[in-house]
């Protein structure tokens, strides 16, 4: 976890997530990268070259970007806490989704950090959120942090999963994130249609991928609701008091999504405690 990359629209919210993300950069002794992305050109209609209006004079735009980015920059970089993080910003235009993805690719970022208000009803179906169009893109693992989410310390964390054999990429990534992060782990199966014949059987199969990732403190649990997975993850990590929940994505795109849904996304929609999402590939 090298390079962490913090998409900031200036907001308390993206704020919060930039602390985050400065309490993991300093535990890993990485360094954060701070984006603010002009969104308004990507959706800005075509004009003649010999036409400017000044509605479309991004002059002053930008060097209220820059202000910001430089009393963010400060605010965090010169404080007790975090002064020994390395920390830069950039500037980019663009679709939001597209251009957290590009720069995560070009700089080769470990972790996108990324503040999240969810998305609820009609918004959640036709537009979803910018978060979760991040999660289905991003080349890399993602951390949505909900605004009113609090302190970053991992104590608890949770785990859904159907312990399918591509289920073992998230036992390793917790795994590294456990040696920065002595946390319990709940995995939570969730019903699988192939199926288990026993409870040992599945306490078997947790018990070898963990030992199989070198994760520790792993204990399993058995969800009841095999009719809405979403509020079941939700429910047992309210009642298991858990500070994080991991989960796996096969981010899918297109028809497939709009068919299926992506259950990860969901989540992070409706959760107020912030969300591991990580790639299946």
């Amino acid at each position: 976890m090298r390079k962490i990359l913090v998409p900031t629209d200036f907001s308390s919210n993206s704020r919060h997530a930039l602390r985050v993300a400065m309490v993991l950069a300093k535990k890993v002794k990485g360094r954060v990268e701070l984006l603010h992305t002009n969104t308004a050109v990507a959706y800005a209609p075509p004009l003649p070259d010999y036409y400017v209006p000044e509605a479309y004079d991004m002059t002053e735009y930008y060097e209220n970007a820059a202000e910001e980015l430089y009393t963010m920059k400060r605010e965090f970089s010169e404080s007790e806490e975090f002064h020994e993080v390395k920390f830069e910003t950039v500037v980019e235009e663009g679709f939001l989704y597209s251009t957290v993805r590009r720069i995560a690719e070009e700089d080769r970022a470990d972790l996108i950090v990324m503040g999240t208000k969810g998305a609820t009803g009609a918004t959640e179906f036709f537009v979803g959120s910018n978060t979760e169009k991040v999660i289905r893109t991003a080349p890399c693992t993602v951390l949505a942090v909900p605004e009113n989410s609090g302190d970053f310390n991992l104590k608890v964390v949770v785990f859904p999963t159907t312990l399918r054999k591509d289920q073992a990429g998230v036992f390793q990534t917790l795994a590294e994130w456990q040696k920065y992060f002595p946390f319990e782990v709940k995995v939570l199966y969730l019903n699988n249609p192939a199926g288990f014949d026993s409870n040992e059987d599945i306490e078997n199969t947790v018990k070898s991928f963990a030992e199989a990732a070198g994760l520790k403190k792993v204990t399993p649990f058995i969800s009841g609701n095999t009719f809405n997975e979403e509020v079941s993850i939700l429910q047992f990590a309210g009642q298991e008091h858990a500070d994080l929940i991991a989960m796996g994505t096969h981010q899918r795109q297109g028809l497939s999504h709009l068919l299926f849904g992506s259950l990860t996304e969901d989540t992070v929609n409706h959760t107020d405690i912030p969300v591991l999402s990580i790639p299946i590939h």
